[in-house]
């Protein structure tokens, strides 16, 4: 438990201090009722933060008395710790209330604007400070903090590209929205074509991962032993890195409301990674973007998600066990939480470094981008997760304007981001 955390005096709580008092990993459980904060953790009702499997810690829960089998006199008996009040936080950008209910303050068409804008920005804003560990090194190269959209120098992984290039992150993503653009939905062959075309091309100049050239490789080998065979492109790398959590924003938008979904993710997942972890991770975010698309707020999304994948078998439980572990942490600062989480690739650091930044600055894109590009390592995966989140729950004017207008491939990914949300409608 943090010091913070155990030395609360009484006081004002926004909405995101409330929700990291929320009883897990230890730390305390307080909740709100009317313009009141109740510190319950010491109750037996309250164990790990929550009370009849149907509430949770860190929440104001001023509706859900009425239906309870007690009345407001019961909270009496608890510490009052502060107070509290449910409102809009002026942060530079249109902040929504991060706590339970429903997010009514953009349309649809502005989520699914604001995820694919907001993963192709993420990725583009950290191309030239990705995959820099050493933090002594991150500061030389910039005193005050990466500030986005930098050209890589000599030397680095995406030497060659410039500012507002995509990484190969952003690369593969936006064969994937040209793939869903042009199909209309997903084809895993077309998507499968589309991809080799590109980074199988001698022509092609960035970098290949583990998963490109395994998935690459995989290909030929299939092919060289049945000439004239047609592939399913399933059997892609075993590989558990960002590759696919970096590109599903458009699919997530695409099919969220379809009842095959989440086949669909992993369909999409297995083309270029063929490994359980991969698809747990990938299922993840697809439903929190699910769940952002459909209103909810980042924090209800996050827990709706880990409690589906909890149920999803060991890798499953895995996902919903870091899912827990970001909430728990989002007190803390984005550089000391992602250095405890893991600056490195693999989903099982990624994933909670990304969330629990995405939590931290739920409110704020530009703040949000700025710490997790400050953290080092793979800035850009991570970012990619963000922005789509932060996107789709704040909506495309979340993102400033003159970051879209940076992107190298903004005409195309402006064609696809346009044919995605006139499909929804």
């Amino acid at each position: 438990m943090s010091r913070e955390l155990q030395n609360v005096e009484y006081r004002h709580f926004t909405t995101q201090e409330l929700n990291r008092y929320n009883g897990i990993n230890g730390a305390p459980a307080y909740i709100a009722y009317k313009e009141s904060v109740f510190d319950v953790t010491g109750s037996f009702h309250w164990q790990q933060g929550t009370h009849q499997v149907l509430h949770q810690a860190g929440m104001d829960l001023t509706e859900c008395m009425a239906e309870a089998p007690h009345g407001e006199e019961f909270l009496e008996k608890f510490p009052k710790v502060g107070t509290y009040r449910k409102k809009l936080h002026k942060t530079g950008v249109n902040m929504p209330d991060q706590g339970s209910g429903t997010q009514k303050e953009h349309s649809l068409d502005d989520r699914i604007r604001g995820a694919i804008w907001g993963q192709f920005v993420g990725d583009a804003f950290c191309l030239g400070s990705h995959w820099i560990y050493d933090l002594v090194e991150l500061n030389q190269r910039f005193p005050n903090g990466p500030q986005g959209f930098e050209t890589p120098v000599a030397g680095h992984y995406h030497f060659g590209k410039r500012s507002g290039d995509l990484s190969h992150y952003g690369d593969g993503a936006l064969v994937i929205l040209q793939s869903l653009a042009a199909q209309g939905s997903f084809d895993t062959v077309d998507f499968g074509l589309r991809f080799m075309a590109l980074f199988d091309s001698p022509g092609y100049k960035g970098y290949r991962d583990h998963a490109t050239k395994e998935t690459i490789a995989n290909f030929h080998t299939f092919h060289d032993g049945n000439p004239g065979a047609d592939y399913t492109f399933q059997d892609g790398a075993d590989d558990d890195q960002p590759a696919t959590v970096s590109r599903l924003a458009p699919l997530a938008a695409l099919y969220f409301r379809s009842e095959n979904y989440l086949s669909v993710v992993e369909r999409a997942t297995r083309v270029c990674q063929n490994n359980q972890r991969a698809v747990a991770y990938a299922l993840a975010h697809a439903l929190i973007l699910r769940e952002l698309f459909s209103g909810s707020h980042l924090h209800d999304a996050v827990r709706a998600s880990g409690d589906i994948m909890a149920t999803r078998g060991a890798a499953g439980s895995e996902v919903n066990e870091w899912i827990n572990a970001a909430m728990a942490a989002t007190h803390l600062d984005v550089w000391e939480a992602t250095h405890q989480f893991g600056q490195a690739c693999p989903l099982k650091a990624s994933f909670p470094s990304a969330l629990q930044c995405a939590l931290h600055h739920g409110g704020n894109f530009v703040d949000a981008l700025r710490a997790n590009a400050a953290a080092g390592g793979d800035n850009a995966g991570r970012a990619a997760m963000i922005g789509a989140w932060l996107g789709a729950g704040l909506g495309v004017d979340a993102l400033p304007l003159k970051w879209r207008e940076l992107l190298t491939a903004r005409e195309e990914i402006s064609a696809g981001v346009e044919r995605i949300a006139a499909a929804v409608q």
